[in-house]
């Protein structure tokens, strides 16, 4: 019978589980109710991430997308837009919460790889006219998901955050995998902040933990965001086992994003000697491939049935786009075991080029 550890998942860093190490400090955690502000575990983890990020305070919430929804609606009012990258998470995955919550427009940004340059944002921008909305908010995403882990420059960001000043507008970053763009790039978590009004981060991707996200930004920023937090029902009670999760990932799991993201080209540098798949990039950023399926004679959704059947998951991006993630519970074995996977599984349909 098969078990999960005969599968090798690829679909999300969202499926890690937490290591043995781990799951001790969620045991061990001094608890407390958190909307008394009395959990002394989430108290220092948001101590210690307002000190990494050099902001002045930070929230911990249940989930990347309660963070974003909060800081949208904080930074804007009903009936304001936001600019944003037109693959982004906020716009793709959220269930419209800009919109159903916040009550916002979004204006959609084309780029190459996820990522916004200074020079698209001019031409977004509303005029002062009481038949358009008002430009409020620009948004950014580090790393960019639809865009295979991209990443920004420092340079980039600081030229961004010049941008949206020139022109009024507040800057937050989705940095879900934000902790991958810093091992990556080689920039710390202050000098991206430093770029931004607010920022989200989340701990339950490559980071490995159960739940939970921070917010980042200044006093009164925060102050709001607390209450819109309660008013989303992110309010928790004794919520330290989650937050001491955080706080052990961020001493043990940053570094080793690493090996993820080694891992990840690894898989790019196999998968493109299997005939009928193409990655889309040579040069994996962090730790999400794409691949490009359209010459494989299936569909990219067929190929994963295919796959699963082979005990490796990968997630069907579009109809010859499919998504690999590495992370924690990915090692190198699987790697290799993954890319044989492939290959046994196209074989017989295109031809074999290298097993």
């Amino acid at each position: 019978m098969e078990t999960p550890r005969d599968i090798i998942d690829l679909r999300s860093d969202t499926l890690t589980r937490p290591t043995e190490a781990m799951r001790t400090a969620i045991a061990n955690a001094e608890v407390g109710d958190d909307v008394f502000g009395e959990d002394p575990s989430i108290n220092r983890l948001q101590a210690r991430c307002a000190e990494l990020a050099g902001r002045s305070a930070s929230l911990f919430v249940p989930s990347g997308t309660m963070a974003n929804l909060i800081a949208c609606r904080v930074h804007t009012r009903p009936g304001d837009e936001v600019l944003l990258e037109r693959t982004s998470h906020l716009y793709r995955y959220e269930a419209a919460g800009f919109a159903a919550v916040a009550g916002v427009s979004v204006a959609l940004l084309a780029s190459d790889d996820g990522l916004l340059t200074c020079e698209a944002i001019p031409g977004a921008l509303r005029s002062n006219d009481v038949h358009q909305p008002t430009s409020r908010l620009l948004w950014l995403e580090n790393t960019h998901n639809f865009g295979g882990g991209s990443y920004y420059s420092l340079a980039a960001l600081r030229a961004l955050r010049e941008t949206a000043n020139a022109h009024g507008l507040k800057l937050h970053i989705d940095g879900a995998r934000v902790w991958n763009a810093c091992v990556a790039a080689g920039y710390s978590l202050a000098e991206v902040a430093a770029c931004c009004d607010s920022m989200s981060c989340c701990f339950s991707k490559g980071l490995g933990c159960p739940v939970g996200s921070i917010l980042l930004g200044d006093a009164d920023f925060i102050a709001a965001a607390r209450r819109v937090r309660k008013m989303l029902g992110g309010g928790m009670r004794q919520a330290g086992h989650l937050a001491s999760a955080a706080n052990y990932a961020l001493s043990h799991h940053v570094a080793r994003l690493a090996d993820d993201h080694r891992r990840a080209q690894r898989l790019a540098d196999g998968l493109s000697d299997v005939r009928g798949l193409r990655p889309e990039r040579k040069t994996v950023p962090t730790n999400i491939l794409f691949l490009d399926t359209s010459a494989c004679g299936v569909t990219a959704e067929q190929l994963s049935e295919r796959l699963d059947e082979a005990g490796v998951r990968v997630i069907a991006a579009g109809p010859h786009r499919v998504r690999l993630v590495t992370h924690l519970d990915v090692s190198d074995d699987q790697v290799e075991r993954a890319v044989e996977a492939f290959d046994r599984t196209l074989g017989p349909l295109v031809g074999r080029k290298k097993y």
